[in-house]
């Protein structure tokens, strides 16, 4: 839901780099690249195409030790490849197998097939996805079940993944939780409405109001604008974009400059998903989990807000619960202090895990 806000100041940053710019990146990403390598005998590091849904589908597996338990990680936007943060997230990869997937319509799987090969595009496609790929990696790495870990759109995938296929979920993370209600709860647009009116907005005010609070009725292009207004206005977001997500796409010595301007282009594909969860509502599809039930939340995040997850996460029934709130950060929480998160995942979460959800 970031997608404008992050490709505006992503654009800035690389727009005709120098040649000053061209090299301190190479002098970077060199020294990146040496950092992830793998080089532990039981360790995996593979990237690869595979058939998902009737598309060619990128997926890497890292980790220094096959037998750790294994999270695939689901990245939000849609289309903000979390593939790019490989560096912020490497030392979780000493105590798991971590698995990340560009969903159709996004980063090396838009690039492989192009915008008109990646069939149909709707959130209810990419929950069928996802289910595939779980059932893929199972198969791939030898496990019963896996931790899927939901990061703000992809959350609400994950979600529905981990609430219907417990037989296939050892444990459910949300970071940066989407929650959908049907439309009941407004606050965030007013929210939106007073930062805009705070700042002096007028114009993109103008185009918000105009909107009106019930998103059912906005179209792609201002689902698109509403996300850049609230993004932009939302302090602690806009830092952990510059600070994080922009830094870790230019210096990512998995993707080339071509790539970059995919991930730009990503989101512009994967946009007309957005109408179509106008109408979802995590309470009426349930809360009950069969798993343990884990939400990672920045206690400033303005774009889905503690609050709403918080509400939803005190409805939730599940053999074990809990909720954390990161503070002074905003979106992209865990990625702002993969430190912290860390210390979440190893002191909290992977003790949780059934023991069948950790077999080889």
């Amino acid at each position: 839901m970031l997608a404008a806000v992050i490709t505006a100041a992503a654009c800035t940053a690389v727009a005709a780099p120098s040649a000053g710019l061209l090299t301190r990146r190479a002098i970077v990403r060199s020294r990146n690249a040496r950092r992830l390598r793998i080089t532990a005998g039981h360790g995996i590091d593979e990237q690869y195409f595979t058939r998902i849904g009737g598309l060619d589908q990128w997926l890497s597996l890292r980790g220094e030790e096959r037998a750790n338990p294994v999270v695939v990680e689901l990245h939000g936007g849609p289309g903000s490849s979390n593939s790019i943060l490989a560096n912020v997230s490497r030392d979780w990869e000493r105590h798991v197998t971590l698995v990340r997937w560009d969903m159709r319509g996004t980063g090396k799987t838009l690039r492989r097939s192009g915008a008109d090969g990646q069939g149909e595009m709707t959130f209810e496609r990419l929950v069928r996805d996802a289910v595939e790929v779980v059932e893929h990696i199972r198969e791939r790495l030898g496990v019963q079940r896996v931790v899927l870990m939901g990061c703000s759109f992809g959350s609400a995938i994950a979600m529905r993944v981990a609430r219907s296929h417990p037989e296939l979920v050892s444990a459910y993370i949300g970071t940066d939780q989407k929650v959908f209600d049907g439309g009941r709860d407004t606050a965030d647009y007013y929210a939106a409405l007073d930062r805009l009116e705070e700042a002096g907005k007028k114009k993109e005010l103008a185009a918000v109001r105009e909107m009106g609070p019930d998103q059912r009725a906005w179209s792609t292009e201002q689902f698109s604008h509403f996300s850049r207004f609230a993004s932009a206005t939302d302090p602690h977001t806009f830092a952990a974009m510059k600070s994080v997500v922009m830094k870790s796409l230019w210096y990512s010595p998995l993707h080339s400059l071509r790539e970059i301007i995919t991930f730009f282009k990503s989101f512009m594909v994967s946009a007309p998903v957005l109408p179509g969860t106008a109408s979802l509502d995590d309470w009426a599809d349930g809360t009950r989990f069969d798993i343990p039930f884990f939400v990672v939340q920045g206690a400033c995040d303005l774009v889905n807000t503690p609050t709403r997850a918080r509400a939803f996460f005190d409805d939730v029934r599940a053999p074990v619960k809990e909720f954390t709130l990161i503070e002074d950060a905003g979106h992209f929480a865990v990625y702002r202090r993969p430190e912290l998160f860390l210390d979440i995942l190893l002191t909290r979460i992977l003790p949780a895990l059934p023991s069948a959800g950790q077999g080889a």
